[in-house]
């Protein structure tokens, strides 16, 4: 995750590979009624990184994290996610939270953050046991017995986020988990976010339209543009230490926002 050291790569190709990736995209492509959404996508995410991936609306973003997480198979090229090829073996092997945070109303919140462990099959008593144990660092220890409705927006997120992080895929994928947020929410959440994973080996793949947060949380920013959907450079933006909130004003943080927007425009793509 991220660290306090600072480098500015402005790449014209693509990520390289790492053959000791936990996610490997490899020359992947997508195509919806014979409309290219994807082309030869190349993207790797070691284990304990954070890459979060940037780009305008409509590049195939989502689409992306849908080939990853299984939910749909490539047109071309390969993914590996933890070693798993076949798109069916992907399916409950990668976790994935999507935009909305999609709680079951009729759950409470303790029975919502179970589901993943009981689609393995693990005992009711067991994933009881594993809920209550991970709730108290996601600050959810005294709402678990409550129904979504009487959640706050921000609280939710944070239950679906436990959720998706309780089955302990090696592989995590986050569709914009802050974007229906207001801004204060949406800035305590990121940084509680940073804290807990970076407590984590996994590999951690985020898309969002912000810039600031991408270059907050992540390790890598990875820029794509449309038409078709394609990645076009990267960005390393190691530089966040313990202090977030002096971060946004730092030089270094104001650098790289500056170059990552220039290099969005240069490609003629906004984010």
């Amino acid at each position: 995750m991220s660290s306090c050291s600072q480098k500015l790569v402005l790449d014209n190709g693509v990520t390289s590979l790492d053959d000791g990736a936990l996610l490997t995209v490899s020359g992947v492509g997508f195509d919806y009624q014979s409309i290219p959404v994807l082309d030869n996508v190349d993207l790797s995410v070691n284990r304990g990184e954070f890459v979060a991936l940037v780009g305008p609306s409509g590049c195939g973003k989502s689409t992306l994290l849908n080939l990853i997480s299984g939910l749909l198979p490539p047109s071309t090229g390969s993914i590996s996610a933890n070693g798993i090829v076949d798109s069916p073996g992907r399916l409950g092997n990668v976790s994935y939270m999507q935009q909305r945070d999609l709680l079951l109303p009729w759950r409470t919140i303790s029975e919502n953050c179970q589901l993943g462990l009981e689609l393995r099959n693990i005992s009711a008593d067991t994933s009881k046991a594993l809920v209550q144990e991970l709730a108290k660092s996601f600050g959810l220890s005294d709402v678990l017995e409550y129904m979504p409705s009487q959640l706050s927006g921000g609280m939710r997120q944070r239950a679906a986020l436990m959720r998706t992080v309780l089955p302990d895929n090696h592989v995590l994928l986050l569709d914009e988990p802050f974007g229906a947020l207001d801004a204060i929410t949406r800035n305590v959440l990121q940084k509680w976010l940073l804290s807990v994973l970076t407590r984590t080996d996994k590999a951690v793949l985020l898309v969002t339209h912000d810039v600031e947060e991408a270059i907050l949380l992540a390790d890598r920013v990875v820029i794509m543009a449309s038409d078709p959907g394609r990645i076009v450079a990267e960005v390393d933006v190691r530089l966040v230490g313990s202090n977030i909130e002096s971060s946004f004003t730092s030089p270094a943080f104001v650098e790289l926002r500056k170059n990552i927007l220039a290099l969005l425009e240069r490609r003629g793509v906004s984010s």
